[in-house]
């Protein structure tokens, strides 16, 4: 593990075991390829949410890519959050233009260029897979944040990600029907997948606390741009977390409250359900 500029670097355990399985089959210099696309990969990423005045917490590799861990808990924009995941797989396509250009100029050599090609390519589509943390898992995230809302964003990307990931670890077994070898690799990073997927799941709760707790600044900096409220239209008769459940991520709303004749009773601005939202929390 290694800190530095305020980010910490630190090795996966299932990264270990890649790169000392590389040493005892004699593919360390490939490993040690792989672990350089991985880690500039990730700095992409990292250089993205900085310039965006995000503070990347820590950057944790994995044999596919990596995991940066940002402070950014469901605030940042729709744009930010996509031109963050996209700045990875840019990269790879940066490094695989470059041993393009190095192979033609004589530099490389054939068997290298298409080495280090493939191997880009590989973890480029790999992480553009439609599976959380993957960069395609927060694509569709984001996308989906902008038409419906944030809580029911959590829960359906949450389940897309596990159903991928189980079909990750069925489709690395299935050469066991035909008594042929099984995928290990695609096994042990399916089922890594589907474990981090589940325990994000269960922790859908407490990520949608943390988007509220973000939302007083951004109703504060929507009101000041003058941004159209979204109404949220409810009965008199639902309940505080039912409502606070329909925000979505990149709207300020107004609350029209419904008594059973139809009849607006109230209109409420969102910030005053978070407030009671977070008092009730409290209280709890």
């Amino acid at each position: 593990m290694i800190k530095w500029g305020g980010t910490t670097f630190s090795l996966h355990p299932l990264f270990i075991m890649v790169m000392l399985a590389s040493l005892l089959t004699g593919h360390f210099l490939e490993m040690i390829t792989l672990f350089g696309i991985v880690l500039i990969h990730e700095l992409g990423h990292a250089a993205a949410a900085a310039y965006f005045g995000w503070k990347v917490q820590e950057i944790k590799l994995l044999p596919f890519g990596g995991v940066a861990v940002t402070d950014e808990s469901g605030a940042a924009p729709v744009h930010e959050e996509l031109l963050v995941a996209i700045a990875g797989p840019l990269q790879n396509v940066i490094m695989m233009a470059a041993a393009y250009g190095a192979h033609q100029v004589g530099w490389w050599n054939s068997e290298w260029t298409n080495y280090f090609i493939q191997a880009n390519l590989m973890i480029a589509l790999f992480n553009m897979m439609p599976v959380l943390p993957l960069d395609g898992g927060r694509i569709v995230q984001a996308l989906c944040s902008l038409f419906i809302p944030y809580h029911r964003t959590l829960i359906w990307c949450g389940r897309i990600s596990i159903a991928f990931s189980c079909a990750m670890v069925v489709y690395a077994v299935i050469p066991l029907y035909w008594q042929q070898q099984i995928q290990l690799n695609l096994l042990v990073i399916g089922l890594f997948l589907v474990y981090a997927n589940w325990t994000d799941y269960r922790n859908v709760p407490y990520r949608f606390v943390r988007f509220m707790t973000h939302r007083e600044r951004f109703s504060l900096s929507r009101m000041q741009q003058g941004s159209l409220a979204f109404p949220i239209i409810v009965g008199s008769e639902q309940p505080l977390g039912g409502v606070v459940r329909l925000f979505m991520k990149s709207k300020y709303h107004l609350i029209y409250v419904l008594n059973d004749r139809g009849k607006i009773v109230a209109v409420l601005p969102e910030q005053r359900l978070v407030d009671s939202y977070f008092a009730n929390f409290m209280v709890k």
